[in-house]
């Protein structure tokens, strides 16, 4: 992976009145749910945004669930982490990132990451951004696992734990899921993920083109 590099000029997308026409960059979590299937649905809505720059953090497992060659924007993974840093004076990359994203959206959230960001363990490259991310900027996030893990007691203290640290929850839905078991941890669908994307810049008074 290249070294981090400042944004380039956002992705060109349709005109759209109701969404801010600046650049505005989104960083997007990946982890190990089945429901990483649908990054690469995830990140092409996402670049139909006016003025929108997206990267990818992947953990290791959701590498797993998609093909890379379908991910039109910059992924970075553990390895660029320590590649990039060999003194020093070199830079971090989970601190470039943090400082890089105005926006971070975790899309799937799986029960095991939910587990160590709630406790605030950061062992890879994609909890370490969050262990680091500025609070005063939006982290929404989209919890992700099979019916039986969303229902364990645990699961609710841990989500409130995340809203409590100022973190939006994109709620999961009731679908049957790939295991075959019907119930409620599905990822909410790749639209209403977008939808609360469109919604957050909305909210965040930021200049219109004239």
């Amino acid at each position: 992976m290249e070294p981090f590099s400042e944004p380039e000029p956002g992705f060109p997308a349709e005109k759209s009145s109701s969404v801010p026409q600046k650049k505005f960059c989104v960083l997007v979590g990946v982890t190990g749910s089945v429901a990483a299937l649908k990054l690469p649905l995830l990140i092409a809505e996402l670049l139909k945004i006016p003025g929108l720059e997206v990267k990818v953090v992947t953990t290791e497992r959701a590498k797993h669930f998609y093909n890379a060659q379908e991910i039109p924007v910059t992924l970075y993974s553990d390895e660029d982490e320590w590649q990039l840093w060999k003194g020093r004076s070199d830079p971090v990359l989970h601190i470039e990132l943090r400082r890089w994203a105005d926006l971070m959206l975790v899309a799937p959230l799986d029960a095991n990451t939910l587990a160590k960001l709630a406790n605030g363990i950061c062992d890879n490259l994609l909890t370490c951004v969050i262990r680091a991310w500025d609070l005063s900027k939006p982290l929404l996030f989209c919890p992700a696992m099979n019916t039986a893990m969303w229902e364990h007691p645990i699961t609710a203290r841990q989500v409130e734990q995340l809203k409590g640290f100022g973190y939006t929850e994109i709620p999961c839905v009731v679908k049957k899921l790939v295991c075959g078991d019907e119930g409620r941890g599905a990822m909410a669908e790749v639209w209403t993920i977008v939808e609360s994307v469109k919604r957050m810049l909305e909210e965040q008074d930021l200049p219109t083109q004239s």
